[in-house]
């Protein structure tokens, strides 16, 4: 604790230097505290002493001394939030700036919003690195990423490089997600939902966009149709298995009106992939093979208006209606951002470039994965892609279900579920449309069947508000069945459609 000015005067048992330095908008002195590693030649202190920089050197040196020693709590307590001005004397300012490498929070007030000012532009690349690198379990498979680039090149055994490029890709994905949560807690909720709307699902997006580049069309169809199933059925199931065997002896509630809201949003993706599906197989098109397209980009294009109407909705104009996944956490200390925002927006960059690449690795190995495997690129696809994918949200979407905390559960499955069908299909169509590349919602009978009756199933398990670990044993076995299904699955051929 800081000492005050009287307790200061008195006798001490340590040798102790004592300074203080006058803030030019206070009437009181602000004491910034002592080291006892200090000679005592100037103690006790002079009332308003001023603070050569040589004594602030001093401090700082011997401080940094003290916290190698481990005695950081007994030296450094008094730089706390509270007992630092931010606004002051440059004594001030200067203290609170050479230990902003001491702390483990990086922003002192949650309402600064001056991150973006370029005098505000701080690095700590060792310092970040550790925690955006290191500090994770997850990030154990991260090694997997360059080993398959390796064997890619040295034996061109797609298996291997198929099975290691998706490993590789899991902890980029899981830091991809954090870097944008570190981002979004300087920006507000506004923004902070933009940038999980862009980046919440930037893995599928990549690979979406290389398999497009490569002309395989069902691939992104298929693997964006998995994410959707997974999100729905598996991490779902899961989250509502455990959640209810930990909570076994009572009844585990959330928000119906947001499940109510995701599911009828998730109900239009599937008329927007229903019609255009059902104009093609029924031959009624005005002009073979063009009519199809057309419908797909002018109701991509809708979805697009609907999902960014969504995010007003939630964000602004009804957020009382999603207030309960605050009023979870309050409960829980809010934390403040491990990095500068402008470190995080610097990993963004970083971790979007390194799955770029292997995304372009992983893209070509699927066809020769699915010789080598003896699996159909459907199963592929649809089931292995998107598991390893969501290996992140789904154990996410588990632990808040531990914690009886199922409005986050749900804004972390259906939520995800919700922002691929309605933002990232639709931008992998429009994308598609630029690059002169015939991308559609026709996603062919059997997916759009499967999608269907998916999102009845999980619309009738949400409706009560309730769950229970029987619900979510049904979603799991649900989920076998669906892979069961495309595992015996053959895609036809455009020449049979």
């Amino acid at each position: 604790m800081p000492l005050s000015l009287a307790e200061a005067e008195q006798p001490s048992p340590h040798k102790t230097l004592i300074f203080q330095a006058k803030d030019s908008n206070a009437e009181n002195p602000f004491l910034y505290g002592a080291s006892p590693f200090l000679p005592s030649a100037n103690y006790p202190p002079k009332k308003n002493a001023a603070v050569t920089p040589l004594k602030l050197k001093k401090l700082i040196f011997l401080t940094f001394i003290s916290s190698l020693m481990g005695s950081i709590e007994e030296g450094t307590n008094y730089l706390s939030d509270e007992d630092i001005p931010l606004k002051g004397t440059p004594v001030a300012k200067n203290l609170s700036h050479s230990f902003d490498c001491e702390t483990v929070h990086v922003r002192s007030s949650p309402d600064d919003k001056r991150w973006w000012k370029t005098n505000n532009i701080r690095f700590r690349p060792l310092e970040s690195a550790k925690i955006v690198l290191i500090k994770a379990k997850i990030n154990v498979l991260l090694p997997f990423g360059p080993l398959a680039i390796l064997l890619h090149y040295l034996t061109g055994k797609h298996g291997l490089v198929f099975f290691f490029t998706l490993l590789g890709i899991t902890p980029l994905a899981e830091r991809l997600g954090y870097a944008t949560e570190q981002l979004a807690s300087y920006t507000g909720p506004t923004v902070g939902g933009l940038l999980n709307a862009t980046f919440g699902n930037a893995t599928e997006m990549i690979i979406s966009i290389y398999a497009l580049k490569s002309g395989m069309i069902r691939v992104v169809q298929q693997s964006l149709l998995g994410s959707i199933l997974s999100n729905m059925l598996l991490v779902l199931g899961c989250a509502f298995f455990t959640g209810g065997i930990v909570h076994h002896k009572n009844v585990q509630t959330f928000n119906k009106g947001t499940a109510v809201v995701n599911s009828g949003l998730l109900l239009m993706a599937v008329m927007g992939t229903t019609f255009p599906a059902v104009l093609h197989f029924t031959h009624t098109e005005l002009h073979s093979g063009e009519s199809a397209l057309s419908l797909s980009r002018f109701s991509s294009c809708i979805m697009l208006i609907a999902y960014a109407s969504f995010l007003f909705f939630q964000l602004k104009s009804q957020h009382n209606l999603y207030g309960s996944l605050d009023e979870e956490g309050d409960g829980e200390v809010e934390e403040d951002p491990e990095i500068y925002a402008w470190e995080a927006i610097g990993w963004l960059a970083i971790l979007t470039v390194w799955v770029s690449i292997l995304s372009g690795y992983l893209v070509d190995a699927i066809e020769g994965a699915s010789e080598s495997l003896h699996l159909p690129v459907a199963f592929i696809s649809v089931i292995l892609l998107p598991i390893v994918g969501n290996a992140a949200e789904h154990a996410s979407a588990i632990m808040f279900a531990m914690k009886d905390k199922l409005n986050i559960t749900l804004g972390v499955a259906i939520g995800s579920s919700t922002q691929i069908s309605m933002f990232v299909i639709p931008f992998c169509v429009v994308v598609g449309w630029c690059m002169g590349i015939p991308m559609d919602l026709n996603f062919k009978l059997f997916e759009t069947a499967t999608l269907f009756i998916t999102v009845l199933v999980v619309a009738f398990m949400l409706q009560e508000g309730t769950s229970n670990y029987f619900k979510g044993l049904m979603l799991i076995l649900c989920y076998l069945i669906v892979a069961a299904s495309f595992f015996v699955h053959v895609d036809p051929s455009s020449d049979d459609d």
